[in-house]
């Protein structure tokens, strides 16, 4: 049953947070715009679009991983626990953990406040028996989670590898965030893209029908819709490359040609073949894994891998603070 519903914010007011992302990503040099604003509605439903394409190994190869383990994360940590879900989206994959685990509660927890609220529903009348409890929020900082699942053993789902968006040190905060809304006794269920073949990774960002470079460009839109753009979106193209000092790709939209234009009055411009650099997606290592998430403060209990090595999923506990020796 769907126990919280949040409220449509107010239409036409910008979130403050997007507006100072933007103006002053686009003012820094070199030019870069944080990946989350990337999910408004429409962004959120590229994404969707974006994780069936062929060339997008990630979301099925994790998908099978899960259907495969997840009775063992069941086993791992029993029965009755609450599953909070960071940076739901459309909670695709969420339906076969929960088989599994049975929890008592699901708290899914997005920015996108609309594309929640759609896919909460969609979770509660599948299944009718767990207290579903959506969260509209920033869980790139500690949150405050429903009193409904006060008492309830919290197990932490990150599915998609978006820990990799985020450099090192903002990864790092970010799952000492997450261990501060899940509080003492949390597990963490963590999924961990691999290091591989640029072959395979660059079109998985840059796929032949087009549907990421509209994923890209629809920050731009964005820009123009919400805080009074003048961009000419057809000035930009989408340009993904592989990073292999950082062990990175990289997005940009990179101007085609000179370009000026005003965001909430402020001018900017570009020249031909400067960038915006709007998104990072790092791999891992299985051992960088295992040192990221121990980094911050989390404990690998079990670690699986599909057959190929393409993809990690972990099981880890909210570990006590290691002290030097």
């Amino acid at each position: 049953m769907l126990k919280q519903e949040i409220e449509d914010g107010e239409a036409g007011l910008a979130d403050p947070a997007f507006r100072a992302d933007v103006l002053n990503g686009l003012a820094a040099r070199p030019r870069a715009i944080p990946a989350r604003w990337f999910y408004d509605r429409r962004g959120s439903e590229l994404f969707e679009d974006i994780t069936r394409l062929p060339e997008y190994y990630p979301t099925r190869t994790e998908a099978a991983l899960l259907e495969r383990v997840s009775p063992d994360v069941a086993d791992s940590i029993g029965r009755g626990v609450a599953v909070v879900e960071f940076g739901s989206g459309s909670s695709a994959k969420t339906p076969v953990l929960l088989r599994a685990v049975k929890p008592a509660a699901y708290v899914p927890i997005d920015i996108s406040g609309e594309f929640l609220r759609a896919s909460a529903r969609g979770i509660a009348a599948q299944f009718p028996d767990i207290a579903v409890e959506p969260v509209e929020g920033d869980f790139l900082k500690p949150l405050k989670l429903p009193a409904g699942i006060g008492g309830m053993t919290r197990l932490g789902f990150f599915p998609g590898s978006t820990i990799g968006n985020m450099a090192p040190l903002a990864a790092v905060d970010l799952l000492r965030a997450m261990r501060a809304s899940l509080g003492e006794g949390s597990a963490l269920l963590i999924g961990i893209d691999r290091i591989k073949d640029a072959d395979i990774l660059v079109p998985a960002y840059d796929d032949a029908q087009g549907v990421t470079a509209a994923f890209n460009l629809n920050l731009l839109e964005r820009i123009n819709a919400e805080l009074d753009g003048t961009i000419p979106v057809d000035a930009f193209r989408h340009v993904a490359r592989w990073n292999d000092e950082l062990a990175r790709i990289e997005m940009h939209l990179e101007a085609v040609r000179p370009v000026a234009f005003e965001v909430e009055g402020r001018g900017f411009a570009m020249a031909a073949g400067e960038t915006i650099h709007t998104e990072n997606s790092h791999k891992y290592g299985d051992r960088d894994a295992r040192l990221l998430l121990a980094a911050g403060g989390w404990t690998v209990t079990r670690a699986w891998a599909d057959e190929a090595g393409l993809f990690g999923l972990y099981l880890a506990e909210a570990g006590a603070p290691e002290t030097a020796p």
